[in-house]
């Protein structure tokens, strides 16, 4: 089931609610229509976006978890990231256009950054990502990922860099964006584009310093044209590129990229559908992990490679989906875990390898969601090199991603009642 499927009337965010539609909707259609399309609006949409999260009685064995509201008022926040300057902020993404900072447990009241002019903002479209380059503390440089509307018939993702201000650390200087990437979204049969799989998450590799970026295979259910397997296309693929530019070019290629002599020679990986939300472990093992969202029965997570192909739309997880059955397997890179739609799952909610001190017994846990169920797993390889789920606790927001501080503790994103939680143990 696509994005054609869905009903504006009950997901009144898939026609442009922010630009287009009443801020007089009901809060469960806002908290929960940012990603359904990007599982096909498969599946129920019946979590209750209470501030009030739950948790369950035996939380496997980590011992009593528990979540803490760190702030709220925010807008349709959709990503938190940390930069490693040692000033313990957190900037969390709103959807709209604009970065606000957390700190010492307080939202700073101006913005630092407001780019809402510039955005094409609803749905899965938006300001979708943000990084800070490795040497920010030096320089002030960081990343976005946001769409734009050209025009009717054009709709872009952008990359671009942005510079603090030189005499203000918590705010951004507006007129500094240098855009690297420009990269024109699938448009229909019609000509209009597709408003879902964006992607949008932005990572800079801890080893490499190159700058990683995940990219939507343009939309449309089934992904119709076919771009996750097309490696000249740079959409449904992982991107790889330096951020600095040289001979008159906004970026560099890194020289093994696999597909250097294409038309997209800035892919690391393809093969995928919707990438929501990728984080590199910080730790000893400095993996990709990659939270692929999928079409309408099977939600993955992926360890990715160079050159990998992670099978989209030839399988959806590690089942046929074009051809239903008895599809071309070889070469294709299967996901370390999948989950179906049972039990009001619609989407997976990729997130991090976990590397605070509140959970001694996750350490070196990858910690991921659904967006609808509720439901928090950690993934971990046993003695045999086997990946093992288990169930870490339940809840009843609709979060949208979750975020890492520069600590390695983790946190939740409430979409639909814009609160910030802390995860914390005892």
């Amino acid at each position: 089931m696509g994005i054609a499927a869905c009903s504006p009337c009950e997901h009144p965010m898939l026609v442009g609610a922010f630009a287009r539609e009443s801020i007089l909707q009901t809060a469960f259609c806002v908290a929960v229509a940012l990603l359904l399309c990007m599982s096909g609006c498969g599946g129920n949409a019946g979590t209750n976006p209470q501030a009030s999260p739950t948790v369950p009685t035996s939380p496997g064995s980590q011992g009593t978890s528990m979540f803490s509201a760190l702030v709220r008022g925010l807008r349709s926040p959709i990503g938190l990231e940390s930069p490693n300057d040692g000033t313990n902020r957190l900037f969390v993404i709103e959807q709209g256009g604009t970065i606000r900072i957390i700190e010492n447990g307080s939202i700073m009241s101006a913005p630092f950054l407001d780019i809402t002019s510039k955005i094409e903002s609803g749905g899965e479209e938006g300001l979708l990502g943000l990084a800070f380059h490795p040497n920010f503390t030096m320089d002030g440089r960081f990343y976005v990922n946001y769409t734009h509307r050209v025009s009717s018939s054009r709709l872009e993702s952008i990359i671009a860099e942005y510079k603090v201000s030189a005499t203000n650390a918590d705010l951004a200087d507006a007129n500094s964006e240098r855009q690297l990437l420009v990269v024109p979204q699938q448009n229909d049969l019609s000509g209009q584009p597709f408003p879902n799989h964006k992607g949008g998450q932005l990572a800079f590799g801890p080893d490499d310093g190159l700058l990683y970026i995940g990219l939507g295979d343009g939309g449309g259910a089934g992904d119709p044209f076919g771009n996750g397997q097309n490696t000249n296309t740079r959409l449904g693929k992982i991107l790889r590129i330096g951020v600095d530019p040289v001979n008159g070019q906004p970026y560099t290629l890194p020289a093994d990229n696999p597909f250097l002599n294409g038309q997209a020679p800035e892919i690391f990986a393809f093969g995928l559908r919707n990438p929501w939300r990728f984080s590199f472990d910080r730790g000893g093992s400095r993996q990709l992990f990659v939270g692929d969202v999928g079409q309408s029965n099977w939600e993955e997570v992926d360890i990715v490679t160079r050159g990998g192909n992670y099978g989209w739309n030839i399988m959806e997880g590690d089942q046929c989906f074009n051809p239903s059955s008895g599809c071309p397997m070889v070469n294709l890179m299967l996901p370390i875990t999948e989950y179906d739609h049972s039990m009001n799952r619609t989407a997976i909610i990729g997130g991090f390898v976990y590397r605070g001190v509140a959970f001694p017994n996750l350490v070196g846990t990858y910690i991921f969601g659904d967006l609808t169920s509720g439901e928090v797993w950690g993934l971990k390889q046993d003695n045999s090199g086997a990946w093992q789920r288990s169930l870490l606790l339940k809840h009843n927001l609709a979060v949208s991603s979750f975020g890492q501080d520069a600590a390695g503790e983790l946190y939740l994103l409430d979409y639909g009642n814009g609160i910030v939680y802390r995860l914390f143990g005892s």
